[in-house]
């Protein structure tokens, strides 16, 4: 089953930062593209960190309470809404008078994807680093993009007939070797429901497990029985025909 991938929805044409931008020019940035965080890089356009709003504003959550509106390439949804920028940045600098740069404010290590990626590992690495945003890099760390919870969530936007298509050839089909109408199909908006009778009991699970591993799939309601409990048969009883064989012959 192919899953698509984090390249699929990143933006490429990325705003970046590296370690000695200033303060003002990083607010700047953000204001102008309409975005709450981004990348810090180096020399070689290795990602060395991630600057956002709350870096700006001594860790506080960010104003827009979703952590970034990225929404492609240069968008502009809008002002950033940080209160009394100015004021901020005033009060960031030092005793010296010199503000301080990405590479001060930056939190680092950066969490980063690779283009290769599927969408679902890119969620689950936000969810379990509670990020809004998460570079794009190549083999050596560079910057080649950078995907948002906004970006992952067009994987939801799949039409019903694409998911209905892809469970019944990438499922069915190819996956337990059935026929296209051995069972009914129904998705209405991204729930999938599996009605019919199988031939195996050991097939119901896998045919409800890989369902919803399709891209855009939000539930499966499963109403499919069996003909067969193959739960007890033993290694030395001759196999039925049937899945098992399908996956032999794949050898």
């Amino acid at each position: 089953m192919k899953h698509r991938k984090v390249g699929t929805v990143m933006t490429i044409d990325v705003v970046r930062a590296v370690a000695a931008t200033p303060f003002q020019d990083i607010v700047t940035r953000l204001d102008d593209h309409g975005i709450s965080g981004m990348p810090v890089v180096d020399d070689d356009e290795k990602v060395i960190g991630v600057i956002s709003v709350s870096d700006l504003m001594g860790g506080r959550p960010s104003p827009d309470g979703a952590g970034g509106r990225e929404t492609g390439p240069g968008a502009r949804t809008g002002a950033l809404r940080l209160p009394r920028l100015g004021h901020t940045a005033r009060r960031a600098a030092g005793e010296d008078g010199r503000a301080p740069t990405a590479g001060e404010l930056m939190t680092s290590p950066a969490v980063t994807v690779r283009a290769l990626d599927s969408i679902a590992h890119a969620a689950r690495t936000m969810a379990r680093h509670q990020v809004e945003r998460l570079p794009v890099v190549d083999e050596e760390d560079r910057l080649v993009g950078i995907v948002t919870r906004r970006d992952l969530l067009q994987i939801f936007l799949r039409p019903d007939a694409d998911i209905r298509r892809e469970i019944i050839d990438e499922v069915l089909v190819d996956a337990l070797w059935l026929p296209p109408h051995a069972i009914g199909v129904t998705v209405v908006g991204g729930v999938v429901v599996l009605e019919g009778c199988l031939e195996r009991r050991s097939e119901v699970p896998i045919a409800e497990h890989m369902a919803g591993q399709v891209d855009g799939v939000v539930s499966v309601v499963s109403h499919l029985t069996h003909r067969y409990d193959d739960s007890k048969i033993r290694p030395v009883e001759p196999a039925l025909h049937g899945l098992a064989d399908g996956w032999l012959r794949r050898f």
